[in-house]
This record gives structure tokens, sequence and C-alpha cells, in this order.
């Protein structure tokens, strides 16, 4: 089958860091299903794992990206239950797996659900990823009640893909009020498009909140720089208040700044629960479901903003040369079908 891959961690300039590959097709655990892929949705953690895999050694056979997926299923293992060849599924995979730069994908079908009706696969791809890690940071790490009414919600990092559908979330199915970043007139008209009462800019992030006549907020989530805005956060949140972010840092922080305050710092990765194969693993394939009938209710929107073509070397180097600049607005989705 025709997939992308890498052998070495390379500059994504350089005529190696992705290469058009012929794989096998994968072999089917006996809870798998396999997807005939059809559109993908390219994410920062992809350009990271590129990066950051075999600097010392490369690897002895193409090391296959992707982590996000919309596709038609083509077998399902004996295992298998709910789904049969014919459905059209999304999900987010697994990262101790081959991934969705592929024709053909193998995945664990309880991290996968039918993809919403509503919309074409290149928009129901810009929205796995980025659906469960908002949906896992707001109600499983910071447990915001749906009740949540009189309490504050501040997004740092509100255009990006995981802030753009955690305002949504937020505004959609709880009572909090919410407060995005954004420093650009663009940036600002998105974050309050997906829902955001507020926009601060996260240059001046104290200033700027307190601004909106709120002293302190209940909940903090950090999609964009977690060392660069720790002091602010610690002094913006809220006493007995909790903090999400899902990106790390090889700086040292001060995490004793949060004890006067009884706050709390959470951490998400959309991974853990197939990356450990936890005992609540199909809570993504239900969290999946939930957020597909929450888009063919209209209730939420998906986020694509740009839409490459075909699946081949050239087009993913082009997509991840995208994904480095920091300077995208949604989703940036490559649709396999041309």
């Amino acid at each position: 089958m025709k997939a992308v891959g890498f052998l070495n961690s390379l500059p994504i300039e350089a005529d190696d860091s992705l290469l058009d590959v012929d794989l096998s097709t994968p072999e089917l655990r006996p809870k798998d299903l396999l997807v005939a892929v059809e559109a993908v949705s390219i994410n920062p953690a992809d350009a990271k794992r590129r990066i950051r895999t075999a600097v010392d050694q490369p690897h002895p056979e193409p090391f296959v990206l992707g982590y996000d997926a919309v596709g038609l299923v083509e077998a399902v293992g004996p295992d298998v239950t709910g789904f049969k060849q014919g459905d059209r599924v999304w999900y987010a995979g697994d990262v101790n797996r081959p991934g969705s730069y592929a024709e053909l994908q193998a995945v664990d079908h309880r991290l996968v659900s039918h993809a919403p009706q509503s919309v074409d696969a290149a928009a129901a791809a810009s929205m796995p990823l980025v659906s469960l890690t908002a949906w896992e940071m707001l109600f499983d790490r910071l447990q915001v009640r749906s009740e949540a009414s009189g309490e504050t919600l501040l997004i740092i990092g509100g255009a990006g893909g995981v802030g753009s559908v955690t305002a949504q979330l937020a505004r959609k199915l709880t009572g909090l009020e919410v407060i995005a970043t954004a420093s650009r007139s663009e940036t600002e008209a998105w974050c309050r498009d997906m829902g955001a009462h507020h926009v601060v800019n996260h240059r001046d992030l104290i200033a700027q909140t307190r601004a909106t006549g709120t002293e302190f907020v209940d909940y903090i989530v950090q999609y964009a720089d977690t060392a660069q805005h720790w002091d602010a956060m610690c002094e913006l949140i809220a006493p007995q208040g909790r903090i999400g972010t899902i990106v790390e840092t090889d700086q040292k922080l001060d995490i004793s700044a949060l004890q006067g305050k009884s706050a709390a710092l959470m951490w998400e990765l959309m991974f853990t629960r197939s990356l450990f194969s936890t005992a609540d693993m199909a809570c993504q394939g239900q969290i999946l479901a939930r957020m597909a009938r929450l888009i063919d209710d209209g209730v939420i929107r998906t986020t694509q903003t740009r839409v490459l073509g075909g699946l081949s070397a050239q087009t993913l180097k082009t997509a991840h040369e995208i994904i480095e600049t920091g300077a995208m607005v949604g989703k940036l989705v490559v649709d396999y079908r041309g």
C-alpha cells in the first residue's frame, strides 16, 4: 500500500524529511478495524514526533505518522462489535502503532466511532484529536460541571484546533464564561466565532483578563506555552481553581506558587488511554460518538480552515511546513481523494 514515512529526524525542508514508501497491508489484531483512509488532519503532534523520533539512529523501517483520520471500514477483527465493512469512521489512533499517513490503517475499534453524517470526510478529519483533547481536558481533568454557571474559563491559545473546540464545548454544554487569548484581528474574530465571550491578548494576560471584570478565573487551559504563561496563570487562577495544560516544558516551574490557593495543575494527553491500554480505553470511542451527534445536530462546528489534496510526501511536507509556523487558525486537513 502507498504511505508516507521517514527514516531519520530531519528539518522539514530536507529532501528526505518525509518519503513516499510502499508498505504491506497492516495485519489486524482481534479488536482492530482496517480502515481505508480518506482524509487526515495535521497536528502539531505530528511535527513534534517527526523531529523527536529516531534522533540518535535511523529507523530500520519507515516510521508512519498521522493521528487523525476519517475513512471507510475495509475489514473487522473477530472481536470487533458495532462496526461493519463500508462504515465511515473517525478516530485519533494510537502513538504505539503506524499512523494514518497511509492508504490503510489498523486501529483498535474501542478508539473509533461512526463519523458524523452531516459533513464530508475532509471536514470531519479536522476534529477527532482536538475533540478528544478538549473533552478530556474539560470534563475528565478539570471536572467542569455542566451547571458551572457563574464560573469562568480562560483558554490560552484560543484560535488553535484544541482551543477552538474547547470554546465551543464550554459555551454550548456548560454555563462557563469563556475568555480566550488571541493577538491578531483574524484570530480574535475566530475566537469570538467559536464562542468566546471575551478575547484578550496573551502579551498582557493579567491586565487584559482583569479588564473583562474577572479578577480570578476558576479554570485555565494552556494550549500555547506553559512556561511563558506560568506566572500569569498562578496569579489569575482562583483559590481552589484548576489549571490544565497539554504543553510540555523543559523549564523548571515553581509549582509551590499554587500552594496558597490550593490550586491544581492537571496534565492532559489524549494518547494516555491507548498508550497504557487503560480499562476505560473505550471512553474515546464514546466521546467521538457524542461529538458526531453534536456536529450532526448543529451544536458544534468543524474547524478546518485549509485543505490540501493527495497522499504524497510533498503534500505532507507542505502541511508540516505550515504547522511549524505556529500561526495556523483552526485546522489543516489533507484530503487523500484529491
